[in-house]
């Protein structure tokens, strides 16, 4: 055993490698850091609404309100925060045209939605980024419509 290990140490000793004096690379990277996409979705804090930022991609308006209705995350419960919008609400259709306002189209009759939840809805769809002014929201369901009221801005 004490030949294995002595043979072990000349072979690691003797591999090739040499020291050598520290080598200059240049300067560290510089510059701005971009920062990662976020998307915004709207709950409910203490009976009002509020915008919270998550991470991800740009998704279609009709994932944000799919995920929307998915409910806060496990952090953001610990926050305070909720939804009223059930998680049987969807599917979601959008129509989008320019210089019209948004359509969001739910498989639920309005009525059967709390003021909250149908705000919740409209200000999520109205929360696209890169966008100078947001568009207006119409959410229609069940042979009902309702245009969106004032959405609070995001932190």
């Amino acid at each position: 055993m004490l030949a294995a290990a002595v043979v072990l140490l000349i072979a690691v000793a003797g591999c090739g490698v040499r020291p050598s004096d520290v080598i200059r690379a240049g300067d560290p990277p510089g510059g701005r850091v971009e920062a990662r996409p976020t998307i915004t979705l709207y709950l409910i804090k203490k009976g009002r609404l509020e915008a919270v930022t998550r991470p991800g991609g740009r998704l279609y308006v009709t994932d944000r309100l799919a995920t929307l209705a998915d409910g806060p995350t496990a952090r953001e419960q610990s926050d305070g925060f909720t939804t009223d919008v059930p998680f049987d609400v969807g599917p979601f259709t959008v129509t989008a045209e320019p210089e019209r306002p948004m359509v969001v189209t739910l498989s639920t009759p309005l009525d059967e939605l709390s003021e909250l939840a149908l705000q919740q809805i409209a200000c999520t769809a109205a929360a696209i980024t890169g966008l100078e002014q947001p568009p207006q929201v119409t959410l229609v369901g069940g042979g009902q419509t309702a245009d969106q009221g004032k959405c609070p801005a995001p932190r």
